[in-house]
């Protein structure tokens, strides 16, 4: 069942009737869904909910003002919107509660999120683009409080982008601009900060944004005195509405029960906002939260009972209700009939759901019990094994859990034994996981053929007398190669735009390109990468600057909720392959010199990390993921800018591959693995150790993540037998990563004569000045001694102690 918008100037009464009802049973059958869903959730069938109950009228007349090429961003209590739009079924909504694997029955997140979150295909089944512009679409959701908002800034600006940027190729992904990106959020999170932050933005940039609070005053359990100044969040926020001399925002209130008012607001807020380009806020009071927040408790705990005697006459559901009654478009026989008929609708889409989920997990269980009675019937230790059997048996419901359990620890006790009936077992273990884990693994990043591994190397070339430049340089054309090239890509940031960013790798570019593709922007880093992962939902190819390393915290919880589980959570239907820009390491003091690597590469896994040691590489780097269509953070050497090197003569055109080392010193005693400015220090330190006679080999990590595909690293190992590992992280962070990736991985311990050792800062963040850098990182001298020492311990004669 979905709304309908009639669009006729005029309609009679009965095609009204016909509406008005059509919403009335929507709205039942919602709330039926969240009734029957809590239910499921007790019993056990589902692990948690979380669910839309309350706000099904607001929700339909928002989906009628929704049109095709629009977007939402929203939150865990839509479902009543996407049912409207006719993009969750019942039987879905229930798949989701079961965490159904299968993306035809659970087209949201393939049972990868929770109920209550929300997506819809972007993408074909091959990682293309489907035309967006012929559907009505929705990013996916997370749970984050206010997480959906900074990527809704983004869906909002790709409207502006592609209304006033020339040369795009728009044919999948906007008519002419002419679409919305719709919010929403509940009042108690509008005390996050990534709310205030995304308001301020969008009413700086005047982007089509219609923004919908939720408002059932109430944040779980805390009432919104205790969330809200004044407790009403669009009373504070009035500062916001625009007037005739200054821009800002359309806002409106409106009750949440009221069906009429609630129609005519949200055709006015679109109205205004597709027409004029700006950002509306709509203010949905007097909302209804029937269950509480989730099954995790009830909400008769904290509401007294004036308060709950309020919510049932005002619950939006029963005033539409009496509404229809009192202005005669139904009697109350007429919709009672029809909720019982709801009912019985929304229980057998339930039973449908389940049995979807069950069956085929029912047919692997047969398969195992058959197994295990096979194995038991030829072991001597058959009764253990029947045990094992017999208690699966007993599970009325098993999960795949079950089975695997089961079956594995039967083989713990044919683990001497041979029989037809282990290798049977042991095969369809293997084989059972190698079928099973993808479902709940696969896509954590691209796997289509534009997946950034898979693009192909292209060296940097040079005339015979190529030109020494400043790396910035090599930057700035690299930059000015693509926006020339891909006329969909745009870069912003602070300070990236009128100047040219701080270190000038963009200088001349805003003057060139416009002030829309290389922009400036305010200090608001989580918007900032926001505004990028949703352009990047609609085919645009943002480029994302962090003014530094260390800012980048205050966008890292966007990054690794958001960006970075995009292809997972959608099981691949929908990408943003974004490209954040940041500089690091190497400069003064605790806030401007921290190398966070060790905590960003665990927190961003989906995202590709890559610190290239010089910016030829790094623009390499640039245009490879500019053919891919995956999201990365690139992290220039800060101390690399002013260096020299050679202006290559195929700009814009080289490539550097992901996932690769590169040998930049062969030696054959020890191999020293380290990577962007650390390797400056690095290659000083074994021109000073060549001079005793220590001949070391260096190796450029370039990438983080992916690490070292070819496994060269064990290779150099193989042959020096030794290894250190440099980094400016503190000890712990990046370092222990790449020793485990080398010895987990690369089985390189096989090769070792001595004990790998890492080599890292100290635990405090780096002192300022000079002598603060000296004293709070690895120097040259650090790093000499640490070599010179790994070699005393092999030959004491040959290397006497130094100290």
């Amino acid at each position: 069942m979905k709304t309908n918008l009639n669009t006729k100037t005029e309609i009679t009464f009965e095609d009204f009737k016909a509406e008005v009802l059509n919403d009335y049973k929507l709205a039942v059958t919602s709330r039926e869904c969240s009734l029957l869903g809590r239910r499921e959730v007790l019993t056990g069938k589902a692990k948690f909910g979380i669910f839309g109950d309350g706000k099904e009228i607001p929700q339909i007349a928002w989906a009628k003002a929704f049109e095709n090429g629009d977007f939402r961003s929203g939150y865990y209590r839509d479902q009543t919107f996407m049912m409207a739009i006719g993009e969750l079924t019942i039987e879905q909504f229930f798949a989701g509660l079961y965490a159904n694997t299968d993306l035809k029955e659970e087209p949201m997140s393939a049972g990868r999120q929770m109920g209550g979150h929300f997506a819809t295909h972007s993408l074909d089944a091959n990682g293309n683009w489907k035309n967006l512009t012929e559907q009505k679409n929705s990013s996916a959701d997370i749970s984050p409080t206010a997480g959906q908002m900074p990527r809704l800034l983004g869906l909002a600006q790709a409207s502006k982008i592609y209304r006033q940027v020339e040369g795009i190729d728009t044919t999948k992904f906007s008519n002419s601009g002419n679409e919305i990106a719709w919010g929403t959020i509940g009042n108690a999170s509008t005390s996050e900060g990534l709310f205030f932050e995304t308001i301020n933005a969008a009413g700086v940039l005047q982007v089509p944004m219609v923004i919908s609070i939720w408002d059932d005053n109430y944040g779980i359990s805390v009432h919104a005195r205790h969330q809200t100044t004044k407790e009403n969040i669009s009373e504070i926020l009035k500062g916001f509405q625009r007037n005739e001399d200054d821009k800002g925002y359309e806002i409106f209130r409106v009750d949440g029960w009221n069906y009429p008012e609630l129609m005519d607001t949200y055709q006015r807020a679109a109205k205004v906002s597709r027409r004029e380009h700006i950002p509306v806020m709509i203010h949905v009071q007097e909302l209804t939260q029937p269950q509480g927040h989730s099954t995790s408790g009830s909400h008769e705990r904290y509401k007294n009972k004036e308060r709950l005697a309020w919510e049932a006459e005002y619950d939006c559901n029963v005033q539409m209700r009496k509404w229809i009654i009192e202005n005669n478009i139904a009697s109350d026989e007429e919709l009672t009939a029809a909720e019982r008929e709801i009912k019985k609708a929304v229980r057998e889409g339930k039973k449908a759901a389940w049995s979807a989920f069950i069956n085929p997990i029912y047919a692997e269980f047969k398969e195992a019990i058959n197994l295990l009675d096979q194995l038991a019937s030829t072991s001597p230790n058959g009764v253990f094994i029947r045990k094992l059997k017999n208690d699966l048996e007993t599970i009325d419901e098993p999960l795949r859990r079950d089975l695997l359990s089961a079956t594995r620890k039967a083989l713990r006790y044919v683990v001497s034994e041979s029989s037809v009936a282990k290798t049977n077992l042991q095969n369809w273990i293997t084989n059972y996981i190698d079928l099973i884990q993808p479902k709940y693994s696969s896509h954590l990043h691209s796997e289509s053929q534009l997946n950034a591994i898979k693009q192909t190397e292209i060296k940097p070339t040079y005339d015979a007398n190529s030109e020494e430049v400043d790396g910035r340089v090599v930057l700035r054309e690299n930059f000015d190669a693509i926006f020339s090239k891909y006329p969909e890509a745009l870069i912003f940031g602070e300070d990236a735009g009128y100047i040219g960013d701080v270190n000038q790798g963009l200088e001349g570019l805003q003057e060139k390109y416009g002030e829309l593709r290389v922009s400036d922007t305010g200090i608001r880093e989580a918007t900032i990468i926001g505004q990028g992962i949703g352009m990047a939902m609609r085919g645009l190819r943002p480029i994302a600057e962090i003014q530094y390393l260390d800012y980048i915290m205050y966008a890292l919880q966007i990054m690794s909720d958001d960006l970075a589980t995009v292809q997972y959570r959608t099981k691949g239907r929908q990408k943003a392959p974004l490209i954040v820009r940041t500089r690091g390491h190497r400069l003064e003091g605790i806030w401007h010199s921290g190398s966070q690597m060790g905590g960003i590469i665990n927190l961003v896994r989906g995202i590709h990390v890559l610190v290239p040691r010089n910016m030829t590489k790094a623009a390499g780097f640039y245009n490879t993921l500019l053919e891919s269509d995956e999201p990365a953070l690139v992290v220039e050497c800060l101390n690399g800018y002013r260096l020299k090197e050679k202006l290559p003569n195929n700009i814009g055109d080289f490539k550097t591959p992901l996932g690769v080392v590169e040998t930049i010193r062969e030696g054959e005693d020890i191999t020293l693995v380290s990577y962007g400015s650390t390797l400056r220090l690095v290659e000083q330190a074994a021109k000073e150790l060549q001079e005793v006679g220590i001949d070391a080999e260096i190796i450029d990590v370039q990438s983080l993540l992916p690490f070292d595909l070819n496994h060269d690293i064990v290779k150099s190992i193989a042959k020096t037998n030794r290894l250190m590992i440099i980094d400016e992280d503190v000890k712990g962070g990046a370092s222990a990563y790449i020793l485990d990736q080398i010895l987990n991985e690369q089985n390189a311990f096989e090769y070792l004569d001595s004990q790998p050792k890492t080599l890292a800062s100290k635990p405090h963040r780096p002192a300022y000045g000079t002598d603060g850098d000296y004293f709070s990182k690895p120097s040259v001298e650090d790093i000499f001694e640490a070599i010179y020492d790994v070699m005393h311990e092999l030959s004491p004669d040959n290397y006497p102690k130094l100290r």
